[in-house]
This record gives structure tokens, sequence and C-alpha cells, in this order.
């Protein structure tokens, strides 16, 4: 009998074998280990540089070292759009692992505080095969969004750091507005905020926001959740590689090739999940804040065309001023 380790389920394409195995293995010790330590956010961290892993292999291991079943890959050589999709998952990945970094979630003790909730809540295919398409305006055009996409998320990560830095480094006294990284008085705190933030991120907090408790500045203003609108968008982005290069973008889509659309189920099972978290976050943020029902009612949880539908019905109400107030405070300048 062969070790396991040899076992390939029958039919099994060549070029899924390792991916299988390897999702099986990260599977299994992300369990085991969340079962032993009680801490469940090991795929977490492993979550940052896992997709890279992926992609690298199909798009540069095969066409570089494949072998047996695999050789037809080595000898096509490396795709140009593979190579591009890996190169922007680099970058995804640098964004979302600094991120995770700073925020001390690499720390094998520290778990997302929202898996304590939780359970207090709870009852006791492959761009492989296009090598002879070379990369084409829609290619070019993708990669753009996608930059544009991480720059944002990234604009998004640095603003409520920002804001959580000064939230919790804050003098205890009197109102005191950071602008710049001046501190007007003689308390001084430090840290990624004011003139030390990210450009993008330099948002003047005052002790109105802190007894807010959240950040309703920036990108904040216009989404709830902007980091979680540029994550889904960019795996959306990911899946329109392939499918942009097997059809035209100008052509209708034939009735016949309709599975050629089976790129978008990944990110639309993605939607679901960070739809339903996001609500559950949202639940805890409504008991946290007072203010956080009016956040809701004023700006849309992912879309900012939400925000201003949402603008336009508080107006209609006679209620948009009020309701600014309690999200953006007194130096409120949004109308719409």
């Amino acid at each position: 009998m062969a070790p396991a380790y040899e076992l390939k389920p029958m039919g099994l394409d060549p070029t899924l074998d390792f991916p299988v195995k390897f999702c099986l293995f990260n599977i299994a010790w992300t369990f085991l280990a969340g079962e032993i330590t009680g801490n469940v956010s090991q795929v977490d961290r492993v979550w940052t540089f896992l997709p890279v892993i992926y992609s690298a292999y199909w798009g540069l291991y095969l066409p570089l070292y494949g072998s047996g079943d695999n050789e037809w890959i080595k000898q096509q050589g490396i795709s140009p759009r593979a190579a591009l999709m890996a190169f922007l998952q680099i970058l995804w990945s640098c964004r979302l692992s600094y991120n995770t970094a700073r925020r001390g979630l690499f720390n094998l003790k520290d778990e997302d505080y929202r898996w304590a909730i939780f359970r207090a809540k709870l009852p006791s295919h492959h761009a492989l095969f296009q090598h002879d398409l070379p990369l084409a305006t829609p290619d070019y055009i993708l990669a753009f969004l996608t930059a544009v996409v991480l720059a944002t998320q990234f604009t998004a990560d640095n603003q409520q750091y920002a804001f959580q830095t000064f939230k919790h480094s804050r003098p205890t006294d009197n109102t005191r507005a950071v602008t710049n990284g001046d501190v007007q008085g003689d308390h001084k705190p430090k840290g990624q905020f004011g003139a030390n933030a990210w450009p993008g991120a330099r948002q003047e907090w005052t002790e109105e926001d802190v007894k807010r408790g959240f950040v309703t500045k920036g990108l904040w203003a216009w989404s709830r959740h902007p980091n979680f609108l540029c994550e889904q968008t960019f795996w959306y982005l990911q899946a329109l590689f392939p499918i942009l290069a097997s059809t035209s973008m100008f052509d209708s889509i034939d009735p016949d090739k309709i599975t050629e659309l089976w790129p978008l189920v990944p990110p639309l099972a993605l939607s679901a999940l960070f739809i339903a978290s996001t609500m559950f976050t949202e639940s805890i943020s409504r008991g946290k804040y007072p203010g956080y029902e009016a956040y809701q009612s004023r700006v849309g949880m992912f879309s900012p065309t939400d925000t201003l539908w949402k603008g336009l019905l508080l107006r209609a109400r006679g209620e948009l001023e009020k309701v600014n107030q309690i999200v953006y405070g007194n130096a409120h300048g949004k109308t719409e």
C-alpha cells in the first residue's frame, strides 16, 4: 500500500496535486493548533501570504520546474499574465503583512477580538492554460486598477491605525487637537498619527473623535469599511484577469461559454464571508458606541454610492444635519 503522501484522488488534475495537499495540510494544522491553544486566529497569521504561494506555484514554479505529468507546463514557459497576477498579489501581501505586523497579530498569543465575543454568543482554475495569449489592454487596465485599490486600502488601514494610535495616546484632560503632529499644551503623545502618519492618514484628530470611539474621517466618512471594500475588489479584479483573457471585453458572453465565468466563484464566496463577518462586527460596535447606529444610517457599509443615497434620504426627512453632527462632529462639511 502506498504511503499517504503518495495517494492521489482519482481523476485529480496533476496541477492540483500539490495545492490540494497543501490546502489540506493548512486546514489540518490551523485547526489542530486552534484546538490545542484555544486561539483560532492561526489562519489569520498565514492568510497574509498563503494566496501568493498558490499563485507562485501555478504561475512560476510549474513553468520553471514542472516535471512528469506537468512537464508540458514547463515547455510552455511562464505566462506574462500569471506573472503579473502573482506580482500584484505580492504587493497585496506586503500591505496586509505590514498592517498585520504593526497591529501585533503575528504574535502567537494574539487573537482577533471578535472570537471571544463570538464564543460568548454561542450556546454551551487555471490562468496557466492561456500561455498563448499575450498581455492585452484589459490586463494593463486591471493592473492599474489593482494598484489604485491597493493604495486606497493602504490609506484606509493607515487612517484607522492613526486614529487608534491617537485614541490610545491622547491626553486625559481638556480637549486637544492634533494637526501635523503638534499638540496644544504640554502633553505630546507619540505614534503614527499627525506628521508621523503615512500620507493620506494625516488627519486632525480631536477629543470629539475619541469620545465617538470610531473613525469617521477620510475614507471612513464615505464607507464604514473601506478596507473590506478594497479587499473584496482586489480579488474580483484578480478573477477578471482569466475571464477577460478568454473573451473580448467588447463582445457579449456566449451562453454556451458561461463556464468561463467560474473564476468569479471564489470572490463571490469571499464576499459572502465578508458580509456575514462585517454584520457580526457591527453588532459589536453598536453595543460599544452610542453613535454607531447613526453612522450606519449615514454611511454605506461598503459602497460610497450608498452614502450619497443615505444623505439624500436623510435630507428629505430633515434629519441630515442632526445625523451629520453625531457622525462627523462640529467640523462636518458633508451635506449630500
